[in-house]
């Protein structure tokens, strides 16, 4: 049973009050504080100042007049659908709808054989990708790691195509400059069957870190967000301060600023195309103040990300966000309970498109691919709790509970048969739920070991490319792909 698309909203940690307070807080800081940037943004700035915002040129300022924000606010769509290759995992976001999937830009990888760290590859990245495709409860496919052994110069182009060759999913992921934009936007047309037909139906999009948080435009990243919004191309307005580094300690103030980063983002999203569609980006975190390292396990970071949804749900935009991170360097019990509390809470709190929630370790340093089958039946709970309890004369079983009758047994019902594989969570079989003796004689494995079964059973199947072969062949006379 999919649970991709079902309605959340059920954990609000703001009052309607508080959003409104966080808001005009935001608004606040854009009038008064603003914004300041890197060099080479001459372009986006004159047309701010053409807008309406104030661009001081002396003090490397941007003032941004709340009534320019909400104007542009409001032409961000309240829909975006991200399409998959198949058709089978359109990701539809609006309102409350949760999807979960994969994120990150991991440069180590658990080895599946040894168990040891060692740097991610790009056919890692491969093969990450076709074991998330076998899935079900991992919703969309975000680059997870950084494919270490190649050349920048060649990795934007290289990254996608081993994404897009590996799983029909949704794929996202960043670039590292706008001709690495156009590298994939031109990879993406020729599986479309061009242009339009991608624009019409986008099955990738980018992630753009425009802000460095405090309040700060990226010139790399603003150009890049700009470039695909051009090109009608979606992106994730990627902005990650951590309370008490690049935020204030409190996670209101934090709330606020980030708030203000989203909506300067749109702001310059939609001056550069009205409409355009995007994900308010919002992924606030928490600094470990002992060693000012980020702590992606922490339950705070759970409770910002929902309330971040009602922030975004607020100007009716849909975000992207995050949950499903650890402290924890190993699938163990740690990474068990800091993944399981921030994915439910982003879930139950209506979150659209949450990455990371499958397969990090280490604080965004590290993934394995064992975690990705243990993310997988934690999402699938996630999703069983949204779907809530079904009350009706079938589920209510009044004429079963008559036949049977007190003292009798429902194991042999019917009724029993015709709900058994529907009403509660089966899973991926990863959950063990044998008495010790069975457990025992089939090796009394743990929760890892199961993972990594699972996945190498996975693995060894025989490979499913999703680029067909004459396509295959004009991708690779016109780039340098280096997937054999």
């Amino acid at each position: 049973m999919s649970y991709k698309g079902l309605a959340g909203g059920l954990y609000k940690p703001l009052s309607e009050e508080d959003v409104e307070t966080i808001h005009a807080a935001s608004l606040h800081i854009l009038e008064k504080t603003g914004f300041t940037y890197e060099a080479g943004l001459d372009s986006t700035l004159e047309m701010l100042k053409k807008s309406g915002a104030t661009v001081d040129r002396k003090t490397d300022r941007v003032y941004f007049p709340g009534d320019l924000i909400m104007e542009q606010a409001a032409k961000a769509p309240a829909r975006v659908v991200l399409y998959s290759r198949d058709g089978k995992n359109d990701l539809d976001l609006t309102e409350d709808r949760v999807h979960l999937g994969t994120g990150g830009a991991a440069v180590k990888i658990l080895d599946l054989e040894s168990g040891e760290p060692r740097p991610s590859t790009l056919y890692d990245l491969y093969q990450l990708g076709r074991l998330v495709d076998c899935l079900d409860n991992i919703h969309f496919f975000l680059r997870p790691c950084i494919p270490t052994d190649i050349s920048e110069d060649l990795y934007d182009v290289n990254a996608y195509y081993a994404c897009l060759k590996s799983t029909a999913k949704h794929v996202m992921a960043g670039v590292n400059d706008v001709d690495g934009l156009h590298r994939v936007i031109d990879l993406a047309a020729i599986l479309a069957g061009g242009k339009d037909q991608l624009q019409a139906r986008p099955f990738i999009s980018v992630i753009t870190s425009f802000a460095i948080s405090p309040l700060k435009l990226c010139t790399q990243s603003t150009l890049i967000m700009r470039e695909a919004i051009r090109d009608q191309i979606p992106v994730a307005l990627s902005a990650a301060p951590m309370s008490g580094s690049t935020s204030p300690i409190t996670m209101a103030g934090t709330l606020a600023q980030l708030h203000a980063e989203q909506l300067a983002g749109i702001c310059i999203c939609q001056l550069t195309h009205p409409g355009a569609p995007l994900l308010y980006g919002g992924i606030p975190g928490r600094a470990n103040l002992a060693s000012m390292e980020y702590l992606g396990g922490a339950v705070e970071c759970g409770m910002m990300n929902a309330a971040i949804h009602q922030l975004s749900n607020h100007i009716q935009v849909p975000n992207y966000n995050s949950s499903g991170l650890t402290d924890s360097k190993i699938p163990d019990a740690q990474a068990g309970w800091e993944k399981a509390a921030t994915t439910l809470l982003a879930a139950m709190g209506g979150s659209n498109f949450v990455h990371h929630a499958a397969g990090m370790l280490e604080s965004m340093l590290t993934v394995a691919y064992e975690q990705y089958v243990i993310d997988d039946e934690i999402i699938g709970m996630c999703g069983k709790v949204l779907q809530g309890i079904e009350v009706d004369p079938e589920h209510l079983a009044l004429d079963v509970i008559d036949a049977v009758g007190p003292g009798g047994s429902f194991m042999i019902s019917d009724h029993t048969l015709d709900h058994l594989r529907s009403e509660y969570y089966l899973g991926n079989r990863i959950t063990d739920q044998q008495n010790r003796e069975r457990w025992e004689k089939e090796g009394a494995l743990d929760a890892r070991a199961r993972g990594r079964q699972i996945a190498k059973k996975i693995l060894a199947e025989e490979e499913q490319s999703y680029i067909p072969a004459d396509v295959d062949q004009a991708i690779r006379e016109r780039f340098n792909i280096l997937l054999s």
